[in-house]
């Protein structure tokens, strides 16, 4: 048994140290060599302090700055619960989205519709006047609008439901101007997808342009210095760098507000 046993431990060790530390020891060596930056994190920083990754997204609200996608991971582009909503392309919490107790659980890709063409002055129509889902404080009532896009009859939550049915109360419909790019209104497989598309970054560039007070053009042109190409010309598509993009907007057009 000896006799078997002791080439097995030799061999157990051999490979603890080959695969455990020789071959960690090295790789590391090699990466840190050939590839610094990526290989401490692909992290940016400004004036000297770190203030993300170019591999995680960040949420940005701030009308001085580039939106990321809607992200599900956490309460948004959270690293310790990454992941997406899990919901078919038929799902009808998907397009309408979800309420519980009377709070939003999930938005829905027809409330991001409604919100992203509010937010970057994108003309739109609806199938009912938006001041019917107003607060008292004029602002849109997130639970009353899915209601909306989710139930025939729920156009208006204040309705009695005495009133005869009438052809305007029917679904809350919103129909863009124009094409809105996917990723503008749905979220990657991981919750953290840190680019948007061209496509997506230019919707945004005159609302951003006009909090800032520039030319729409300047902001177009850093865009374009931005934008990164596909993998080797063909894998994947054309991307463009939130954080990236929105530091390099506060070196060229002044740090904006609170992000």
């Amino acid at each position: 048994m000896t006799r078997h046993l002791a080439p097995a431990l030799r061999l157990m060790l051999l490979l603890t140290l080959l695969l455990g530390v020789v071959y960690p020891v090295v790789l590391t060596g090699l990466c840190q060599w050939w590839f610094p930056w990526q290989a401490n994190g692909s992290l940016l920083d400004r004036n000297g302090q770190v203030v993300g990754s170019t591999l995680i997204g960040q949420v940005f609200t701030s009308p001085e700055y580039f939106h990321g996608r809607p992200s599900s991971a956490g309460a948004g582009y959270d690293g310790s619960a990454s992941g997406a909503s899990n919901l078919g392309p038929t799902s009808a919490q998907l397009l309408g989205g979800e309420v519980e107790d009377g709070k939003v659980v999930f938005d829905g890709i027809r409330l991001r519709v409604l919100r992203y063409c509010l937010e970057n002055g994108i003309g739109f129509t609806s199938s009912q006047p938006l001041d019917r889902f107003r607060r008292g404080d004029g602002t849109l009532d997130a639970v009353q609008l899915i209601a909306a896009f989710r139930e025939p009859d729920a156009g208006d939550a204040r309705r009695s439901r005495a009133e005869p049915r009438a052809s305007q109360w029917h679904a809350l419909i919103i129909t863009p101007a124009q094409p809105l790019p996917a990723d503008a209104v749905t979220g990657s497989g991981s919750g953290l997808d840190p680019d948007i598309s061209p496509a997506n970054a230019r919707l945004q560039a005159p609302r951003v342009a006009r909090a800032r007070g520039v030319a729409v053009a300047q902001i177009e042109r850093l865009i374009a210095r931005y934008t990164q190409a596909p993998a080797f010309g063909l894998l994947g598509d054309a991307r463009v760098n939130v954080l990236a993009l929105n530091l390099a907007l506060d070196r060229q057009a002044g740090p904006g507000a609170s992000p």
